[in-house]
């Protein structure tokens, strides 16, 4: 009544079978990161991006760098942070794996339309620098009391 139900040949059940072959081998060679904490290479520094009703906090994590070898412009909403890592080679070692960024980068982080460009603060601790733009006082939301 059924025939041979594990003789898929020719059927759908091959075509099914290619396709999620096929997608397998596509989505293996994807060229972007997969994981949830993986970034793309060359993305450098990592940063964090936080807004309130009062401000926009941006860290970026530049641990081993000199904070005077940062360039932090703002131009409306878009924040650049551009500079260099010099990581110094060591002689005589040959890297099979080298994880740790070198060489010039440039971020530029746009943050809500609001910001006010002439109240940014930055500083530099721990590794970790810090930069605070405050929203203009007219486009924060207030309270309405009902009388």
């Amino acid at each position: 009544m059924f025939g041979n139900l594990t003789n898929f040949e020719g059927s759908l059940f091959d075509d099914l079978w290619r396709m999620q072959r096929e997608m397998d081998e596509a989505f293996t060679r994807w060229p972007w990161p997969t994981g949830i904490r993986s970034v793309a290479r060359g993305t450098y520094p990592p940063l964090n991006v936080g807004v309130t009703p009062e401000k926009a906090d941006v860290y970026l994590f530049v641990a081993g760098m000199d904070p005077k070898a940062l360039d932090l412009s703002i131009q409306r909403n878009l924040l650049t942070i551009s500079g260099e890592r010099k990581v110094p080679e060591r002689e005589g070692v040959q890297y099979y794996r080298e994880e740790r960024f070198d060489g010039p980068f440039r971020r530029v982080v746009t943050l809500p339309d609001d910001v006010d460009p002439e109240t940014v603060e930055a500083t530099y601790t721990d590794g970790v620098l810090h930069v605070s733009v405050q929203r203009r006082e007219a486009t924060r939301p207030r309270q309405i009391e009902i009388k």
